[in-house]
């Protein structure tokens, strides 16, 4: 039977704009300002590392027809164990996005500050920034009053944007070629680990594992869709990375030379390219931290009902209340005045290390038979998904190292 090109499209492009939020966007403007093309290998390989973990998070979801978050009582049959990886997860997942929600907000709220110059309001010992609390009302309408299927279209749409925007900026650069294809040449050393875990970081986001797999599982019903996942996953994050080597590329061309937040990348390209390039990315940045704004909250909810076994439904009371509690934890956390690109950065490099826990965790479950028939790892996929463990594993002590000043 043909398939038409709607049922090919599932929860991918969620995904895409859940990782291409204002983290992205300020990792890979740090990586183009510091290293020029030299860190486009990293973009890479943590393309390819998402999508081998993706597609194994949408399998399992497509073959039990559970989120991750709601396999962890079945797959952990240790109760003190058990306990702790529900505890763990719920702290770096759900309480974890409200700190992601801050960025998101913050960096959208610096891209609506780009195209609309609007100051914020003094109000005795506070600044309100009309921005943030906007994108935030926003976020929190669309997320208690939308259904899945608009909420789908709607960051699908905003994903097109940010394609269309951020490689007509990197575009704009006129870069050459032979420096494209020499950043393809991986090195790793003490002066670059940091930057490149972060970009590991943006890219393979855990959250996003345990949300994949509870969305594939609301849009699919039969193992004969694999396919249709398949395509689904590997076209959404190869775009998404597109979107990122895009960044670095335009970041690398511009004329920033520090970089305070991800704004700095549209300041420093406006002086060569003109208020165009400014405008474009102002829009990106502000459509990436409204798809994030959303995305962040659904995965939090998502993973908190899973693990406590509550209902998944959008309109339900638990939904709501996990949704609309990370966003309002988000808007308090972007009142706070840290500067934007501490708080990204430091999420991203966090997420690097955590990572290998959230790997193995799938590894276990991808190859239970019970629970996943015949869409069980075959020996070269767990190959892989070994491969790509220790890859995160390397990276992820290797930063600690240099934070730790031994390398």
């Amino acid at each position: 039977m043909k398939r038409t090109l709607k049922e090919y499209i599932g929860p991918g492009p969620l995904i895409a704009a859940a990782f291409i939020g204002p983290g992205t966007v300020t990792v890979c403007t740090i990586a183009g300002v510091s290293y020029g093309y030299e860190l486009l290998w990293a973009i890479f390989f943590s393309v390819l590392i998402t999508i081998v973990f993706q597609e194994m998070s949408s399998r399992i979801g497509l073959a039990t027809q559970l989120g991750l978050a709601n396999l962890l009582g079945q797959t952990i049959h240790n109760r003190l164990l058990r306990i702790f990886g529900i505890g763990l997860v719920i702290l770096a997942i759900f309480l974890g996005n409200a700190a992601y929600e801050a960025g998101n907000i913050g960096g959208a709220a610096l891209g609506a500050a780009l195209l609309l110059d609007l100051p914020p309001i003094h109000a005795s010992n506070f600044t309100i920034n009309l921005y943030s609390l906007f994108i935030g009302l926003i976020a929190l309408i669309l997320l208690l009053l939308g259904s899945y299927q608009a909420i789908q279209k709607i960051l699908t749409t905003l994903v097109i944007l940010m394609s269309l925007t951020f490689l007509t900026a990197a575009i704009m650069t006129k870069p050459s070629f032979h420096d494209l294809f020499a950043g393809f040449s991986p090195t790793v050393n003490s002066r670059n680990i940091i930057t490149v875990v972060a970009l590991l970081g943006t890219t393979v986001v855990p959250y996003n594992l345990f949300l994949h797999s509870a969305l594939v599982a609301k849009k699919w019903k039969s193992t004969s869709d694999l396919k249709l996942v398949r395509v689904d996953t590997m076209v959404s994050i190869a775009l998404g990375g597109l979107i990122s080597g895009a960044i670095v590329i335009t970041a690398a061309g511009g004329t920033a030379m520090e970089v305070e937040s991800a704004a700095d990348l549209a300041l420093g390209l406006e002086p060569t390219f003109g208020i165009l390039a400014k405008y474009l990315i102002s829009a990106g940045l502000l459509a990436a931290g409204v798809t994030s704004a959303m995305t962040a909250p659904l995965a939090g909810a998502l993973v908190l009902t899973g693990c406590f076994g509550l209902s998944q439904d959008f309109r339900t009371l638990p939904m709501r209340l996990s949704m609309g509690f990370i966003v309002l934890l988000g808007l308090i956390f972007a009142s706070l005045g840290m500067r934007p690109v501490q708080l990204i950065t430091f999420a991203q490099l966090a997420n690097g290390v955590l990572l290998p826990l959230i790997a193995t965790y799938i590894l276990v479950v991808i190859n239970e038979k019970k629970l996943l028939g015949k869409l069980v790892n075959s020996p070269l996929q767990n190959l892989w998904g070994i491969a790509c463990w220790l890859l995160t594993l390397l990276l992820g002590m290797g930063s600690l190292l240099k934070v730790m000043g031994i390398w």
